[in-house]
């Protein structure tokens, strides 16, 4: 988002240029400053300020938080999906749970990292070195400490995304050149995630809360390092598959780390300066740039998008959300990542505002009119090309990525309270404020949003399950599930609902297996781009689609006629799941998963060969 971007303004003159290391790890880059000594950088805060931007610059592009990471790596859970059969080479093989170490996209991921790992330990190390950090004006300390914090933050924030894809892996926290030999093996990530919580630690006591600062949420706050802390502590906390036993394992000292997480996300509540968004809807039209702004402060810290071009914006509502036809007018949206079928039933089928943002059963076709689409072509609803004010052939768009949201940190603190002491007062009352916002506009709320359970077992499942109606498409379930040592269970879960729903037995017994509708037109020229977009997002009424047989509320949970009415068209519901999607050997879903294997990713084999330290482990 425009903005709102920390623009790296000063890059040039901190990292114009990168040479490699020798021959060897292509990961481990010295960031060669072409005019200006380290020194020279940090004795001024405008440098300094510049240093700085080049390390966020990491995060965006097509190679972080842009397209692979936000939308390719985290979307083969129970919500979502990267479409096609199986192949390990291709982008299909992380939804299948098998990609080989010779696919090219596991490559530009793990290299920006460890550059953005890399531009950090240089400003770890210099700004406290410099005079300004403790000789300064009280402004020019305060300024230098606050960027020495931002730097140790985003370095926990790379590692954290290396570790939860790849498990072990090489760890350096000081500049390359300073590194005797760059030929590292990889470290157990229990030592790395404890080194990033103490750096954390200390970051929160450089880093200003936001309403003290008046940063962006593209910047780091204090409210960001304690929500990162919480959410690390919560990993370090949860299972992992540990290299040595190649299983899935809890380590006995898990419940310090959740007490990290129950004090850290208890800080950000107590202080009272984030909260939940009235209206679920907007805290994602507020990532598009379009005057919607984020009124409560819900986002905590987003990815700044800007520039239009591959490095510093993102894809977002391009290569996700819904389809768009290239000939409409608001150009071609592709939305390669698809809804699995039954996660549109995990929604309460009346009262639940989450359900018509998070899933797009709508596409718009090269007449500009809105098409349903069958169950199998639901695609992210957060992200839209129709909420921004860029059309035509342009893929970046501007659209911000969500890191950390207050829902979260309400949901996480719900989660450690819960596992240090069961199901508080407090506990509760956070999960309830989630929900509760989900159900803002329901009739009879709090009928519809059940009872809150207030045993152990039954919260942690209440948990579990709210995390995937509030998060879907944010790139937070599947790793969730990892964590919880849930992922198997899952997925063979999903099955048996897809083959309920194929068969229409149990909770799927009234769905239809075919619907009727007609197509709708968009509003037309005579009305402005936001109201045109508003009526294309009544998912939930006739004023938006015309179904047979009423609104989406009542004919997706309704066995289609006896008859076909007349002047409709036939789409397949029900029918359109088929055993081929469900348990196919190329198709099926996560038709390749093998337990205690394919919770991580393979090394890419290029940078293996470069490193004669390194192995492939977890039976890659």
């Amino acid at each position: 988002m425009k903005r709102n971007i920390y623009k790296a303004y000063a890059l040039a003159l901190f990292l114009g240029g990168s040479v490699t290391v020798s021959s060897c790890e292509d990961y481990l880059e010295i960031e060669n400053p072409s005019t200006l000594a380290q020194t020279t950088v940090f004795s001024s805060t405008t440098y300094a300020e510049g240093a700085i931007a080049g390390v966020y610059n990491q995060l965006s592009g097509d190679n972080g938080y842009g397209s692979r990471i936000s939308t390719l790596f985290p979307n083969a859970a129970d919500d979502f999906i990267v479409t096609g059969d199986w192949n390990a080479e291709q982008r299909t093989g992380i939804a299948h749970f098998e990609v080989s170490p010779k696919y090219p996209d596991l490559e530009g991921p793990f290299l920006q990292l460890y550059r953005g790992i890399e531009r950090a330990n240089i400003c770890i190390k210099y700004i406290p070195a410099s005079d300004l950090y403790t000789s300064g004006t009280a402004a020019e300390q305060a300024l230098m400490r606050k960027l020495h914090g931002e730097a140790l933050t985003l370095r926990a924030q790379f590692y954290h995304e290396l570790i939860r894809n790849w498990g072990d892996v090489p760890a350096h926290f000081e500049p390359s050149a300073d590194v005797k030999d760059l030929y590292l093996p990889k470290t157990n990530q229990d030592e790395i995630y404890d080194k990033l919580l103490e750096d954390l630690r200390i970051a929160s006591e450089l880093v200003p809360w936001q309403s003290e600062s008046g940063d962006p949420t593209t910047r780091v706050t204090k409210a960001a390092v304690k929500a990162l802390r919480a959410r690390i502590a919560l990993a370090r906390g949860g299972y992992a598959l540990r290299r040595e036993s190649r299983r899935m394992e809890r380590l006995p000292d898990y419940q310090g780390y959740y007490t990290i997480a129950r004090n850290e996300t208890a800080d950000i509540i107590q202080r009272k300066e984030n909260g939940l968004n009235p209206k679920y809807e907007n805290v994602f039209r507020s990532l598009h740039g379009n005057g919607v702004s984020d009124v409560t402060k819900e986002h905590i810290w987003q990815v700044g998008a800007f520039g239009g071009n591959s490095r510093t914006d993102t894809k977002l509502g391009f290569g996700n959300g819904p389809r768009i036809d290239g000939a409409s007018k608001y150009g071609r949206a592709n939305g390669l990542t698809t809804a699995v079928p039954t996660y549109f039933y995990a929604f309460d089928s009346i009262g639940d505002s989450r359900r018509d943002v998070t899933l797009a059963y709508l596409q718009v076709d090269g007449t500009d009119n809105k098409v349903l689409t069958t169950p199998l072509q639901m695609r992210e609803g957060k992200f839209r090309k129709y909420w921004t004010a860029i059309s035509g052939a342009n893929q970046t768009l501007g659209i911000n990525w969500p890191l950390i949201r207050y829902a979260d940190v309400l949901l996480m603190f719900a989660e450690a309270e819960n596992e240090l002491s069961g199901p508080t007062a407090q506990a509760i009352a956070a999960f309830e404020e989630v929900r509760k916002r989900a159900y803002f506009d329901a009739y009879e709320t709090e009928a519809r949003m059940g009872v809150t359970p207030t045993d152990k077992t039954g919260f942690f499942r209440a948990i579990v399950n709210e995390r995937y109606l509030e998060f879907g498409g944010e790139g937070i379930r599947k790793y969730d599930l990892i964590r919880w040592n849930l992922l198997e269970a899952k997925i063979l879960e999903t099955r048996e609902k897809m083959t309920a729903m194929m068969n229409g037995t149990g909770r799927y017994a009234n769905v239809p297996a075919v619907i009727y509708y007609k197509t709708n037109a968009l509003l037309g020229s005579s009305v402005t781009a936001q109201q045109e977009a508003a009526n294309f997002d009544l998912f939930g009424g006739t004023a938006s689609t015309d179904q047979y047989g009423g609104s989406i509320a009542q004919v997706m949970y309704t066995k289609e006629p006896a008859t076909a009415p007349a002047g409709y068209r036939s789409l397949n519901w029900r029918k359109a799941v088929t055993a081929a999607q469900i348990t196919g050997p190329n198709s099926g879903f996560a038709s390749h998963f093998k337990p205690n294997h394919s919770e991580v990713f393979p090394i890419f084999s290029g940078v293996i060969s470069q490193n004669y330290r390194l192995s492939q482990d977890y039976g890659y």
